[in-house]
């Protein structure tokens, strides 16, 4: 992370409502390039609707927001996007290599016209991501782990400066999810892009990230996950006990209100 250099993310008195409802207000925020940046929070705190701030298909409610040095703008080359994982069906008329290639050029209008360089392009981000193997393989015959990666590669198709992640390992098994997790990284150490991850669950990303904004009832904290995940810090948040736990390696919070689950319908559940 370089903290000297000029953020990737800028907010300055950022605000967010839906009428009474204020999911977050008084935001200021600097994501730097190279930053691993984690949004944490329950079930409509607003982590999904900050990424789409970011992506220029919101408006703040207050304050101000600029993405690599200007405000949001829908379809910027700057951003890359890896959104949930949904299973394609399996009669998709689309391969592997398909997918990726709208990473590459799907941002032009007219016909296109497939390339030596797009060909290039297209393979080597199938390499990059460990999809070579499959690039001619139909979408739907893939596992969700394996459709995660092409995603990565078409997010990352024009290096982009900032990496927004909205719960790409929803729904993929332990060993998958460690996978896209240390793509994400890889891709922010080769390039030095900024990465901003929405996730219910820490801990596959938890050796990462650099700092992380926790969402809660309209409230929120910012800092390293040292800070930020302590019983102290999310009681306050929540307005009751709440333990935090470390143990082999993992961060397991006791406590959190029913209505503000991470990942499952339990009252201990793993960040």
């Amino acid at each position: 992370m370089s903290s000297g250099s000029r953020p990737v993310v800028s907010l300055r008195g950022a605000g967010l409502a839906f009428g009474d409802r204020v999911l977050w207000e008084g935001l200021d925020l600097d994501v730097h390039e190279g930053e691993y940046f984690a949004v944490l929070g329950g079930n409509g705190t607003g982590k999904t609707s900050f990424l789409k701030v970011l992506l220029g298909l919101l408006r703040l409610t207050e304050g101000t927001v600029e993405v690599a040095g200007r405000a949001p703008r829908r379809g910027s080359r700057q951003i890359g996007y890896v959104p949930q994982q949904r299973a394609f069906a399996a009669g998709t008329p689309l391969r592997a290599r398909d997918l990726v290639g709208l990473g590459v050029d799907g941002h032009r209008w007219g016909v296109r016209l497939r390339t030596g360089a797009h060909r290039r392009r297209t393979d080597e981000l199938l390499e990059l991501v460990g999809a070579g193997a499959y690039a001619d393989a139909p979408v739907g015959t893939l596992s969700g782990g394996e459709q995660q990666r092409l995603r990565i590669a078409q997010s990352i198709a024009a290096d982009p400066r900032l990496l927004l992640c909205d719960e790409a390992l929803l729904s993929l098994d332990l060993h998958h999810q460690q996978e896209v997790s240390e793509l994400v990284d890889a891709q922010r150490r080769r390039t030095g892009a900024a990465v901003v991850f929405v996730t219910h669950e820490i801990n596959p990303i938890i050796d990462h990230v650099d700092r992380i904004l926790y969402l809660a009832g309209g409230r929120f904290r910012v800092g390293t996950p040292e800070e930020v995940l302590r019983g102290d810090v999310l009681s306050e948040l929540y307005g009751t006990r709440i333990d935090v736990v470390r143990t082999g390696g993992r961060v397991v919070v006791v406590g959190l209100p029913d209505s503000s689950h991470h990942t499952h319908d339990e009252r201990e559940v793993a960040l």
